[in-house]
């Protein structure tokens, strides 16, 4: 039996999208198809789901919350077997991440804020923002890795 050669990493796709369900939904079709290339199971295509579905909601409800609509938010993708690297930027004034309200905390459980952000640290190996918080860095590693 010859052993299987491992599988590089994917080339990084940058996309533009603009707050339009169908720009989204295409944007995390390709993401998908990278997965599903590189073996991750169905567990895994959830994880990086939600985390990028709450990450651009986000980003245009609350990064371009003061923008016109057609001004579009960067996301860009890059799939291995062993990881998943993950951006989204917005154009927006920025925040302090550390100043969202921990909404697991009893005095912000009727809060709607900092719940995005809490599934996105639930599911992602890491999260940061950069700079004034525009860019949103997450990585997910494939707990099966393909073999």
């Amino acid at each position: 039996m010859i052993p299987s050669q491992p599988q590089a990493a994917d080339k990084t796709v940058s996309i533009h999208i603009r707050n339009r369900r169908d720009e989204i939904d295409r944007a995390e079709e390709q993401l998908l198809a990278a997965l599903v290339r590189h073996g991750y199971n169905d567990s895994a295509r959830f994880a990086v789901r939600l985390a990028v579905e709450e990450a651009v909601s986000n980003a245009f409800n609350h990064g371009h919350k003061t923008l016109p609509p057609t001004t579009p938010i960067r996301f860009e993708f890059t799939v291995g077997p062993a990881e998943v690297l993950l951006v989204v930027e917005d154009q927006g004034p920025g925040f302090t991440p550390s100043e969202v309200p921990d909404p697991t905390s009893d005095e912000n459980l009727e809060l709607p804020s900092g719940r995005g952000l809490l599934l996105m640290r639930a599911y992602m190996a890491s999260v940061e923002y950069s700079g004034r918080g525009t860019m949103l860095r997450m990585v997910y590693r494939n707990p099966v890795k393909p073999g």
